[in-house]
C-alpha cells in the first residue's frame, strides 16, 4: 500500500468501515510510515472532536423558512433557472449554458470595446457606420492613416518645442555676453 492509497481509504478506516485485508495492509502501513501515521492520529482526533460535540436541533421556523425560500423566494433562481437560461439551454444545449457564463459574457463586451475604441481612433462614427465600413482594409487604412497623422503632429510639436528651446539660449548666451561686456567696461573705468 503507498501513502496516497492510504489517504483514499483514510476516512473509511477511521470510521471503522474497513475490515479483512485492507484494513491489516493500512495498519501495515501505519507502522512503517511515520507520515501517514500521524496523518490517521490527526484525523481520528478530528473525527472524536466532532463526535463529542452536542447535537443542536433546528428550530421549526428555520425549517419552513428554508422550504420557502427554496420554493418561492428568491434563492429559487438557485434551484430553477430563469426562463433565458432555461430557453438558451434548450436551444443551444451546452453552448446556451457557456454563452450565458460571466467570462464569456466579459470577454464579448471587452471585444466591442476594443473594436469602438480602434473605430474611433482611426475616424469612424458609430452612427455613420455602414456594411461597407466594416471592411478590414478599409479600417486598416484609417488606423494607419490617424496613426501617421498623430505621429507627424507629435513630430511638429516636438521640434517646434526645440527651435523655441534654442531660441531662447541663444538669447540668453547673448544677454550673457553683453552683461560680460558691460561688465568689463565698468571694470576699466
Amino acid at each position: 500500500m503507498t501513502c496516497s492509497d492510504l489517504e483514499l481509504l483514510l476516512a473509511e478506516y477511521v470510521d471503522g468501515t474497513i475490515h479483512g485485508e485492507q484494513k491489516s495492509a493500512i495498519e501495515q502501513h501505519l507502522a512503517e510510515c511515520a507520515e501517514c501515521a500521524a496523518l490517521a492520529r490527526d484525523a481520528a482526533a478530528a473525527v472524536a472532536f466532532i463526535s463529542r460535540a452536542a447535537e443542536v436541533q433546528a428550530p421549526p421556523e428555520l425549517v419552513t423558512r428554508l422550504i420557502f425560500e427554496v420554493t418561492n423566494g428568491p434563492s429559487r433562481a438557485a434551484v430553477k433557472p430563469s426562463l433565458v437560461r432555461r430557453i438558451f439551454g434548450a436551444l443551444l444545449g451546452s453552448w446556451g449554458e457557456r454563452l450565458l457564463q460571466p467570462k464569456f459574457t466579459m470577454s464579448i463586451a471587452m471585444t466591442i470595446l476594443s473594436f469602438a475604441m480602434l473605430g474611433r481612433f482611426s475616424g469612424i462614427e458609430v452612427r455613420q457606420l455602414r456594411l461597407s465600413d466594416l471592411d478590414p482594409v478599409k479600417v486598416w487604412t484609417a488606423v494607419e492613416d490617424r496613426m501617421q497623422r498623430t505621429w507627424e503632429r507629435t513630430v511638429k510639436y516636438y521640434e517646434n518645442l526645440r527651435v523655441v528651446y534654442e531660441i531662447q539660449t541663444q538669447l540668453k548666451e547673448w544677454t550673457d555676453q553683453s552683461d560680460d561686456a558691460r561688465q568689463k567696461a565698468a571694470d576699466s573705468k
